[in-house]
């Protein structure tokens, strides 16, 4: 009788300690797979939650308007991202255009930009990429202009020089640098709050889609466009405008 109760005693440890090794195992693999998870999060959101939208080396997050892939006139240069004319295709302004991926609703948006001489090109936002109903960018996503306001005649216009927020609100300040040189632009969408910020220096402020705003576009250039400034949750555009331009350090935390 002792030898059969210790026989059975014997197997009930034996299952109780493989019960205990499946269940170390089972935890050491879901640990494995949060570590790898927190690792991927990290290669592309920092500490303080900003995230790179552009590593300097590859288009990676990125592709033309109202295609799967990056246009062959955007090139990498030093670090940048360039719109390389040389490599335009005829007829095909518009689609060049370059869209985030992802879309963003409250956030903050930091990058640097530099212009050619006599060159154009803006940081559209709020892009809803639909191209059965939008042919461009701008239809719908609103502009900080990036010119150069000594060269282009775009500046001869009020509110379309560098800074502004295109055809609607003139800068309070112009603090841009000279042609050739970087600028860092900063756009804040929070709640309807809008903030642009060029060079360290808040340059507009306004507050979106409330009665004012409605004002603000129907007297614009937009108001023909029944979509324009309209959506909460868009895209971010970096604008092909047939001038050579680059952007760089492109980062954004969502609010």
């Amino acid at each position: 009788m002792m030898k059969k109760n210790s026989t059975i005693l014997f197997a009930i440890a034996f299952v109780i300690a493989s019960c205990n090794n499946q269940s170390a195992d089972s935890s050491s693999t879901s640990t494995d797979s949060t570590t790898a998870a927190a690792s991927d999060t990290a290669a592309t959101e920092n500490k303080d939650g900003w995230i790179t939208l552009f590593d300097g080396t590859s288009t990676k997050g990125w592709h033309s308007y109202g295609q799967n892939s990056v246009a062959g006139i955007w090139q990498i240069q030093d670090g940048a991202l360039y719109a390389d004319t040389t490599k335009k295709v005829k007829g095909s302004h518009g689609s060049n255009d370059l869209l985030t991926d992802d879309e963003y609703e409250n956030f903050h948006l930091k990058l640097e930009w530099k212009i050619s001489p006599n060159g154009n090109s803006g940081i559209i936002f709020g892009v809803k990429e639909d191209t059965t109903l939008y042919k461009n960018t701008y239809n719908t996503g609103l502009e900080m202009q990036v010119l150069d306001n000594n060269g282009h005649p775009d500046a001869k216009i009020i509110k379309h020089r560098a800074g502004d927020l295109y055809d609607l609100i003139s800068s309070s300040k112009e603090t841009v640098k000279p042609v050739g040189e970087w600028n860092q632009a900063e756009i804040m969408v929070k709640d309807g709050k809008l903030d642009l910020f060029l060079n360290g220096t808040n340059v507009v402020s306004t507050t979106l889609w409330d009665d004012n705003w409605k004002k603000l576009v129907a007297g614009s250039k937009f108001k023909a466009m029944p979509g324009f400034g309209t959506f909460k949750q868009g895209k971010i555009a970096l604008q092909e405008h047939n001038n050579a331009v680059w952007y760089r350090n492109i980062q954004i935390k969502k609010l």
